[in-house]
């Protein structure tokens, strides 16, 4: 009987490998090792039909302490619900159990990159998101207005979502009044509401640095250090930046200053046309998601301003493309107002569009979440998330679409970076593994 290994601890986190005794099994070395990756390696090029992602963001919930309900169990989902009736239904889990995700990590899974793996900060989806072009070393970053009381104090890390027109004001008037080293380029762009973004370009800079934004009201914003040698005068620089905005917002009546966060020295990644093969396409109201599907190669079909627009432009784009990928905010935003009434609202909104998107006949159709914002609990949460593939291919098992359904589905729980590799089976693009 061979004996039981013995386990040593190696490497720079203490991870325990196992090391066995002589008299156990060996790999023959003469035998073949595989260095296939899935699945790329297994992609039918220029073949298939066409795929629709539909993203309600933050659509997990937990039930109402009332009802005992989920919002999405609350709400009259009529199209969802016949779109449930012919689909694999199932449940993501957007990184790993137990793991909160953000939003760029929990859209990367869903388009099939593993979001440990292909790390970027929030900064650089912004800076796409609104247009620019970042090159190699860029540091973007994050920024929030915010309002703040006479002693310092931060009352509102949103400062009272400002409207657009208002927003760009402000930072333009920031925007002008900054002066940095000549070697070093800034630009600050609005986003949306009270979102900017911040890119310095330059050298010397990189990304390691801690939040000015505490996530907290009523207590100061935290100074920006260095967390790793090489990012130390990227601090300097955005502190500076910081106290200017302080200085210049004195005295207006609501946007008092920024918070930083978020930050990203960019560096590309594969696309979905290196990858999967298809050329993709994205239909979204907030810059932020423009940016993650730009980082992966989507074009950016157009700037709707409502929901009908965001509908009528993905009638204009879903014929023209493979892959097209739609995003519905508001289910996450009401989640984080805590207003579970308001969520129901926003997922049968959500329904009510869902009609014209599966018009569209897409041979496959799938709708989820990148994450969980249960109004019960404010915030993005690490609760996995009901998905729905339908396709003529798909193994109904419900006649609704719910987490209770979903938990009961023919997919299972699965991490959602395998969800690409279910769509692209769905639309025949996948080629068979092995002999």
């Amino acid at each position: 009987m061979p004996r039981p290994a013995r386990f040593t601890r190696s490497g720079r986190f203490g991870i325990f490998r196992a090391v066995h005794s002589a008299n156990e099994f060996t790999p023959d070395p003469r035998m073949p090792m595989s260095d296939v990756t899935l699945p790329d390696d297994l992609v039918e090029r220029d073949a298939g039909g066409r795929i629709v992602l539909v993203v309600l963001d933050g659509l997990g919930g937990l039930p109402h302490p009332d009802s005992g309900k989920t919002e999405l169990e609350a709400a009259r989902t009529p199209n969802l619900d016949a779109l449930a009736a012919r689909a694999s239904l199932g449940m993501l889990t957007p990184v790993a159990p137990g793991i909160t995700p953000g939003s760029g990590p929990g859209h990367l899974s869903l388009f099939g990159y593993d979001p440990v793996r292909h790390v970027i900060g929030r900064g650089a989806l912004s800076a796409l998101g609104v247009g620019f072009d970042l090159r190699p070393g860029d540091v973007a970053v994050r920024i929030n207005l915010a309002s703040f009381d006479a002693q310092g104090r931060i009352t509102d890390r949103r400062a009272g979502r400002p409207a657009d027109a208002e927003g760009l004001r402000v930072v333009e008037k920031v925007r002008d009044a900054l002066s940095l080293p000549e070697d070093v380029e800034a630009f600050l762009l609005h986003e949306k509401e009270h979102r900017a973004v911040l890119i310095l370009r330059g050298n010397d800079l990189a990304a390691d640095l801690t939040d000015s934004d505490p996530q907290a009201t009523g207590v100061p914003p935290v100074a920006v250090e260095a967390t790793r040698a090489g990012s130390e005068r990227t601090a300097v620089l955005l502190d500076r930046v910081l106290d200017r905005a302080r200085e210049v917002l004195a005295d207006e009546p609501t946007v008092h200053g920024f918070l930083a966060r978020g930050y990203a020295a960019f560096h590309g990644f594969p696309t979905l046309r290196e990858r999967f093969g298809l050329d993709g396409a994205v239909v979204a109201r907030y810059p932020m998601y423009r940016g993650v599907a730009r980082l992966v190669g989507m074009d950016v079909a157009g700037v709707p301003e409502s929901d009908e627009e965001a509908v009528a432009l993905m009638e204009e784009t879903v014929p023209r493309y493979d892959f097209t990928f739609f995003h519905f905010k508001a289910t996450d935003s009401r989640g984080e107002d805590r207003d579970f009434a308001a969520k129901v609202a926003a997922i049968e909104t959500a329904d009510r569009l869902l009609e014209r998107v599966a018009a569209l006949g897409p041979d496959v159709l799938v709708v989820t979440g990148d994450h969980s914002t249960p109004a019960t609990y404010g915030a993005h949460s690490w609760h996995s998330v009901p998905v729905l593939v339908a396709s003529q291919w798909g193994r109904p098992t419900a006649s609704g679409f719910s987490e209770t359904t979903c938990r009961q589905g023919d997919v299972g729980t699965i991490e959602a970076k395998h969800l690409m590799s279910l769509a692209l089976a769905h639309a025949g693009r996948l080629a068979k593994f092995g002999a």
